[in-house]
């Protein structure tokens, strides 16, 4: 822990830098919900194409987890963001001068990687710079601004297609991302070492017993179900659904990807906040997350069963999947500084395996059944594959209160 609080310089030379790398991060991840049908008219698409074009960004983000922990343990947060961040503009200009299948998945590929450390390089940095009890909240305002990225890419962008195309969108991005490299170089503060490095053989060994923790095991199914079904949907699902199931129009399924973006900043700082606020008062960060994702599968299940009442579903889906993000911040207060890289990126290699399997299985059981004569996709398909992410929550919940039923902890 710290000596004294965190002065304010330091809170803007963390925050902002990292604030717009995940802003960067989380346009990338959400924009494919409101240009998903230029996509599809564009290149033809299947309904699974169009889940494997967007997943592509999971899977190379998930694949670079590892080393991406053990980098950032080693380097630092500040050189290897900005790094990857320059991988993250040349996938951007790929992907806006693409003509081909192969060529969109390539860029978008690099996208995935080049952003890969955007959420673990701050949420590493901030376990370096402030005091443990400050992380929850720390952690939410980083979200937020992936929340700010969420909104900018749905009304923002629909308004931006009225003047250009979606590969004018992604030129931008890529200008973006650009700068975001630069900024997080030279303004994030480079921790001055204080022993030496650990060795690579030392730094595998922290990776395994992370691996081995029964903290770890606890927890980490849960986390990695709810934000696979979250990133999943609200990545790029959310949009179809809204068109398909709802009834909407391509301006109103904008603004509803707004609201719902909207009420996804409320909830990461409402998150942030309250668990730190309830710590005081004896309630766990766990327990705050728990309730959070427990909401969460029950407003999904609401979603398959009521689906007129999306107007109020679907930010309340917004509200309570943030709740999915605490499970970071309870890890990382639960092993050892100089393991919070490998702790949350092993995290974070679960959650983005997963959304990338469920982004392209959502779009695959979709597929079983025949398109309307718009091309518009069968609720059923919808009903079905929200179903299947449902039962793997609650499977993993289970699992989650099996375990602390049977003490299971190191």
């Amino acid at each position: 822990m710290m000596a004294a609080p965190p002065s304010s310089l330091l809170l803007l030379r963390l925050f902002l830098p990292f604030g717009l790398g995940y802003f960067v991060s989380y346009a990338f991840r959400t924009v494919n919900a409101v240009i998903a049908a230029d996509l599809v008219a564009d290149l033809a698409l299947s309904p699974a194409d169009l889940g494997l074009l967007t997943s592509a960004y999971f899977l190379s983000f998930a694949a670079f987890q590892p080393p991406l922990g053990i980098l950032l343990d080693r380097f630092g947060s500040r050189r290897v963001e900005s790094l990857l961040l320059l991988f993250a503009a040349a996938g951007a200009l790929l992907f806006s001068v693409a003509d081909s299948m192969a060529g969109l998945l390539l860029g978008r590929a690099l996208i995935g990687l080049g952003v890969s450390a955007c959420l673990m390089a701050a949420f590493k940095s901030f376990s370096t710079w402030l005091p443990v009890q400050k992380l929850p909240f720390a952690n939410g305002v980083q979200m937020v601004s992936g929340g700010l990225g969420a909104l900018t890419a749905t009304t923002p962008v629909q308004a931006a297609l009225q003047f250009t195309d979606w590969r004018g969108v992604f030129l931008a991005l890529a200008g973006l991302g650009l700068i975001a490299a630069v900024t997080v170089f030279f303004v994030v503060p480079e921790r001055p070492r204080e022993q030496l490095p650990e060795s690579f053989a030392e730094q595998l060994q922290g990776l395994r017993s992370v691996l081995k923790s029964k903290v770890f095991w606890r927890i980490a199914p849960w986390a990695f179900a709810g934000q696979s079904a979250y990133l999943s949907i609200q990545g790029l699902w959310s949009g179809p659904w809204l068109r398909d199931v709802a009834g909407y129009g391509r301006g109103q399924v904008s603004e509803m990807l707004f609201v719902i973006a909207l009420a996804m900043i409320v909830g990461y700082f409402t998150f942030g906040s309250l668990t730190g606020r309830l710590s005081k008062v004896g309630i766990s960060p766990v327990v705050v997350a728990a309730s959070g994702m427990s909401c969460f599968i029950l407003i999904q299940g609401f979603l398959v069963g009521v689906p007129e009442y999306a107007t109020v579903l679907w930010p309340c889906f917004g509200f309570f999947g943030t709740s999915c993000i605490l499970p970071y911040a309870v890890l990382a207060q639960s092993f050892p500084k100089n393991l919070t890289g490998r702790c949350n990126t092993c995290l974070n290699l679960l959650v983005f395996v997963g959304a990338f399997a469920g982004q392209w299985l959502i779009g695959a059981v979709i597929g079983l059944w025949p398109t309307d004569m718009d091309g518009g996709y069968q609720p059923a398909g919808y009903r079905a594959a929200f179903l299947l992410l449902i039962g793997c929550q609650l499977l993993a919940a289970g699992w989650y209160l099996f375990a602390g039923k049977s003490k299971l902890d190191d």
